[in-house]
């Protein structure tokens, strides 16, 4: 596989450029939580093919390369993470929408 060098400010604007673009397409339908929701689901799914198909494989093979990357990961702001709200916490956030009227 041929690696070309990355330029890294041209990455960091395009991922900024592409964050911004999710956010504004999420703030524009803010109340459309099935659109929300396939949102999420599409990050999930383009974190889980990059995190398995190109990132699990390009990992170090080497002692040194190894801790290059844990250095990396530790100085600049830990391990990748796609929390998923848990279904007792729907739960509770519609127990507190819907309150029996008193």
């Amino acid at each position: 596989m041929n690696q070309k060098p990355v330029d890294m400010e041209n990455l960091d604007a395009n991922l900024h450029k592409i964050a911004l673009d999710l956010w504004v397409l999420a703030e524009k339908n803010q109340n459309d939580s099935l659109l929300l929701l396939s949102l999420l689901r599409s990050l999930e799914e383009i974190h889980r093919k990059i995190r398995t198909e190109m990132f699990e494989p390009s990992l170090p093979t080497t002692r040194n390369k190894l801790y290059q990357l844990v250095k990396d990961i530790e100085e600049k702001g830990g391990w990748p993470y796609i929390e998923r709200m848990k279904l007792q916490g729907l739960l509770r956030n519609m127990e507190t929408e819907i309150t029996p009227d008193t």
